[in-house]
């Protein structure tokens, strides 16, 4: 996966959970954002 700062992560995962077509890719930059310690969206 290429380097991504932490507000391109959290919009690259907000537009393929939008689109859900690449489940893999889904599930990686859950797994980033996670590791990080980031929230992808407002509570």
């Amino acid at each position: 996966m290429k380097i991504m700062s932490n507000e391109l992560l959290v919009v690259s995962y907000r537009d393929a959970l939008k689109t859900g077509v690449e489940k893999e890719w889904i599930k990686m930059l859950k797994e980033e954002i996670k590791r990080r310690g980031l929230q992808p969206f407002k509570k």
